[in-house]
């Protein structure tokens, strides 16, 4: 855990001013009056799928690439920590007051409370709604100078982990004048995006009157490489600095030195659809589920570098560990007697077609006839989750969307869950999890998130299979990498070569 003092001196690093710096890489990140350095070369494994939009999948490369912030992010503990607000209370169970930080757009114009009430208004009529706004309603008003007074529907006591997420990001109003959001030039990070080459690449500037402090960068040169081995060689021939999701089969080509690997709460699952098809049969996903064994695929497809799969949540969710119920009332198996189906899943994460071709073997041995589907991520997700798939296997971290255990089961697994690629409707998950999301006290609401996951995987619509440990790939000159166990940050203030 960072020391107090060395909270204040990493005070600038993007998304986590209170304790990013417990997540830099390659030594000093500190700040203040430091030389020029030259543009950061950065290979990124997802290009962009909805011209850069912050309410969905793009949201967390504006994060990782220090371009967008919210009111508040989370510190290394996984708590809501200060951003654009400096402070909040909680004046009842449904309003809260966030006082917010003198703070400029990349536009020039002042962060105020009107501009945050309008961004926020914008991102809860998104279609499809953010994931962290999933099964929440909320309104945000301005109130005085220097305050936004926000409002739930039902009481929320997650709400400041809430705001953290990528996908409720700050923009100015300039932003919201066109039919979809912008962030070109209207975020607050230390990072401008000034242009955009299609899915290929990315032009960033910093931004110099970032409220925490002048970048040490002065841009990025962002490039999106959807083939994990083409990534890996662009580090090592010096193409690139910074090479985000080094394929497990490529991190024994890399230098010991520039070879980083973080324990996330990343989880690989094998998710059955349970709405229609041939899993809508609970007996047939629970033979799925009898089928498919998780150590195999961490030993020999990650090469020891994930876990295997325990629940939603991973080893790096320490509160997890030990202390989840047992799933009980899952359904027998059934033979599947030749059943067909098709598996989906995507190459971004190289990884994920080498489990999908293992799990077709194991589903194949226990009698299913199987398909699979390979195709990059953006030409994906909608057919996902329109439900065309019999199963998807995607790697998910459960913590991205708000840092709140609960509302990444929301999201996922309840019947108005806005990223539920199971499909599934279950009148006793989503009792478990409205159980959960009442809870105010953190103790409690765990030990609730726990026993929601446990009514989730008595389901069987989700089958963890591993959990992951991302390999980034840093050159030796580059220091002040954010290796962010939640997978929001990347580059920040103190990141420079």
């Amino acid at each position: 855990m960072c020391s107090p003092r060395r909270r204040r001196v990493v005070a600038g690093l993007l998304l986590a001013p209170a304790l990013a710096g417990c997540f830099a890489s390659g030594g000093d990140t500190s700040e203040g009056g430091a030389a020029d350095g030259s543009r950061l070369r950065v290979a990124l494994a997802f290009p962009p799928a909805e011209n850069f939009s912050p309410y969905g999948a793009d949201a967390t490369l504006l994060t990782r690439l220090g371009v967008t912030e919210g009111l508040t992010a989370l510190d290394a503990n996984g708590a809501a920590a200060p951003a654009l607000a400096e402070s909040w209370t909680r004046e009842n169970d449904r309003n809260w007051l966030f006082t917010l930080r003198e703070a400029t757009f990349q536009d020039g114009t002042d962060v105020t409370p009107a501009a945050v009430a309008g961004a926020l208004t914008h991102a809860t009529e998104a279609r499809p709604v953010p994931p962290a706004l999933s099964g929440v309603t909320l309104t945000a008003r301005k109130s005085g100078d220097r305050q936004v007074r926000i409002t739930t529907e039902d009481p929320d006591p997650a709400l400041p982990l809430r705001l953290s997420s990528p996908g409720l990001a700050i923009l100015s109003a300039k932003a919201y004048a066109g039919e979809r959001a912008n962030p070109v030039g209207t975020a607050t990070g230390p990072f401008e995006l000034t242009e955009v080459t299609g899915t290929a690449a990315a032009t960033l500037d910093r931004y110099d009157d970032y409220w925490g402090g002048r970048a040490q960068a002065p841009g990025i040169d962002a490039r999106f490489i959807a083939d994990g081995t083409a990534r890996t060689n662009a580090l090592r021939t010096r193409q690139v600095d910074v090479a985000e999701a080094v394929p497990v089969s490529q991190a024994a080509t890399l230098a010991k030195g520039t070879r980083h690997e973080t324990a996330t709460t990343r989880t690989t699952s094998l998710l059955l659809n349970a709405g229609k098809g041939a899993f809508k049969d609970p007996e047939l996903r629970a033979a799925a589920r009898a089928a498919v064994d998780g150590s195999v695929l961490a030993e020999d497809v990650y090469e020891g570098h994930a876990d295997p799969g325990v629940g939603v949540y991973g080893p790096a969710v320490t509160w997890a560990a030990g202390k989840r119920p047992d799933p009980a009332g899952r359904a027998g198996a059934a033979d599947p007697a030749g059943t067909a189906i098709t598996v989906a899943t995507y190459d971004n994460r190289p990884e994920l077609p080498e489990v999908a071709q293992v799990l077709q073997q194991q589903l194949q041995k226990a009698g299913f006839a199987v398909e699979l589907e390979v195709r990059e991520y953006s030409r994906l997700e909608s057919d996902a989750l329109a439900g065309k798939f019999d199963a998807f296997v995607g790697a998910r971290n459960s913590l991205l969307d708000t840092g709140d255990p609960v509302s990444v089961l929301a999201s996922d697994f309840t019947c108005d869950g806005g990223y539920n690629l199971a499909l599934l409707c279950d009148k006793k998950v989503d009792r478990a999890v409205a159980d959960a999301e009442r809870e105010s006290d953190t103790a409690g609401r765990q030990r609730a998130a726990l026993k929601a996951e446990a009514a989730v995987l008595a389901t069987d619509a989700t089958v963890p299979l591993v959990h992951q440990r991302i390999i980034t790939g840093v050159g030796t000159s580059v220091r002040g990498v954010l290796l962010d166990p939640y997978e929001r940050t990347l580059i920040g203030t103190g990141t420079r070569r």
